[in-house]
């Protein structure tokens, strides 16, 4: 898991993520869907155009920081969005993508406050959160086989 640097690193930008964690998501899906246009059947855009879709990403990292020591608390929720990747398709090979995109994103909405340490700090996190999504999503997929 995370060490305890990280896990301060992490808690500290809450108040970011607070103030801009909606901007973070809306650059992180023009981003993601600019660079690899491959993922963007996995979504539904209905939500993209609402606003939907951004808002409950920004919500989910808000919690995943709020929570980051203690990811039991969140587990209720993550198992809710793994059904809807799963009956999307999401696959762990798509992760990777996401998560260099979300990174980009956090570097370019926050800028210069977003050092080389919180950077670091939320690619070791989000290393860590993918691998909880995979876990659970490989459950789900083995159980409607």
């Amino acid at each position: 898991m995370l060490d305890k640097k990280t896990i301060d690193i992490i808690k500290s930008t809450v108040p970011a993520l607070k103030a801009h964690g909606l901007e973070i998501t809306k650059t992180f899906y023009k981003t993601m869907f600019e660079r690899n246009p491959e993922v963007a059947p996995l979504f539904n855009m209905d939500r993209q155009k609402s606003g939907e879709q951004p808002k409950a990403l920004a919500m989910s990292i808000l919690a995943s920081a709020q929570n980051i020591d203690n990811l039991s608390a969140i587990m209720p929720v993550v198992e809710k969005i793994a059904i809807r990747h799963c009956d999307s398709g999401v696959k762990p090979e798509h992760y990777p993508i996401v998560g260099e995109n979300l990174l980009l994103a956090i570097k370019e909405v926050l800028g210069d406050a977003a050092t080389d340490e919180i950077i670091d700090a939320w690619g070791k996190t989000y290393e860590v959160l993918a691998q909880v999504f995979i876990d659970v999503e490989a459950k789900i997929y083995a159980s409607r086989v």
